[in-house]
């Protein structure tokens, strides 16, 4: 069996120091999520930009349930730092380096990453607290740790955090599940449930993750990794579907002429200073840096940041675009968001 990371959470300190790994990891599928659907023309590919966007909307959603955690166990989420962003490509965070997360338009190479991010572990995969090989078996070892020093040190004395900084109930636009506020080992356990299961689906061994699909409520909703498997696949999971069978339903057709061919993992360095697609780097640099601020507001004792984060990225949205039209002059590709952090003293 594999052993690698199998150490076991047993103090408190361990305990916050990988809820904040979880942060740093739940932020890690966001920015190739972004390039991917940035890339995307929603009017000729508009299952392909529907399917990303729920799943960024709900990585979101995960993000502020990490907080959430280790907020309720008497943690500061950090995600205005550095190390949020290291250069591309770099692996997941602390895991065992099998999956390099890199930046590229939506396409084959990217559902293959996508497809590795989310990869459902095996059912007897062994939790593994650091170098993970999946991100399920990295938050079993979080729920085991919770069980242990609750019956070590008592609930109460586990779950010692300020409910005031927990972020409340509310759905963030375009994606399913819900923000659960965490006061107790029963709602930690929903959290984190939640996370892994819209991630790779219930019980490791099922396609759906338990929420209705928010497009199509007639349905059941395909958890992330079964969503990118029908977008790579061409062809979505209908009832009766397994892991086993694939998908046997409807055809999604996907049009590969319909996205901006973004250059692979920007760098502002790769542009002389004061070069138009620099300057523009640069500005998204900015937002994207004040968006990381106004996470770390909200998730540190000021809920209602939320808002103007989830609004701060929507303005990305218009940056990154207009960065995806700018020739990069190979003749080929066109420049993209570079997602390097800009340190507090330099912004503007």
């Amino acid at each position: 069996m594999d052993t690698r990371g199998a150490h076991a959470i047993d103090t408190i300190d361990d305990l916050r120091r990988h809820l904040q790994w979880a942060i740093e990891l739940e932020h890690a599928t966001i920015p190739p999520y972004l390039c991917a659907l940035y890339s995307l023309d929603p009017a000729r590919n508009p299952e392909a930009a529907q399917v990303v966007g729920t799943v960024l909307a709900e990585e979101m959603i995960h993000l502020a349930l990490a907080a959430n955690l280790l907020n309720a166990v008497g943690g500061s989420p950090k995600l205005d730092a550095p190390d949020l962003l290291p250069a591309y490509p770099h692996p997941l965070p602390h895991s065992d380096q099998s999956v390099h997360v890199h930046l590229v338009p939506f396409g084959p190479e990217a559902l293959d990453l996508f497809l590795r991010i989310e990869q459902p572990a095996s059912v007897d995969a062994p939790p593994q607290s650091d170098e993970y090989r999946t991100i399920g078996q990295f938050y079993a070892a979080i729920e085991a740790g919770l069980h242990t020093l609750c019956d070590q040190m008592g609930e109460k004395n586990v779950f010692s955090g300020d409910p005031a900084r927990q972020i409340g109930e509310y759905h963030l636009r375009g994606g399913g599940g819900e923000v659960l506020p965490v006061v107790d080992l029963k709602s930690a356990s929903a959290a984190l449930a939640e996370i892994v299961e819209q991630g790779e689906g219930a019980a490791r061994t099922n396609v759906w993750d338990g929420d209705r699909d928010v497009f199509h409520p007639e349905r059941d909703e395909v958890a992330h990794y079964y969503r990118f498997q029908e977008l790579r696949l061409g062809r979505r999971y209908q009832t009766g579907d397994t892991p086993q069978s694939g998908p046997t339903g409807k055809e999604i057709a996907i049009d590969f002429d319909g996205v901006l061919p973004m250059r692979a993992n920007p760098r502002t360095v790769d542009y002389p200073e004061g070069s138009p697609i620099r300057v523009a780097q640069e500005e998204f640099n900015q937002t994207y840096c004040l968006v990381l601020y106004l996470l770390e507001q909200a998730f540190n004792g000021d809920p209602s940041q939320m808002q103007d984060a989830v609004g701060a990225m929507f303005g990305l949205r218009k940056q990154a675009m207009a960065l995806m039209k700018m020739p990069t002059g190979d003749g080929k590709t066109t420049a993209g968001p570079s997602f390097e952090y800009v340190p507090i003293e330099q912004r503007t």
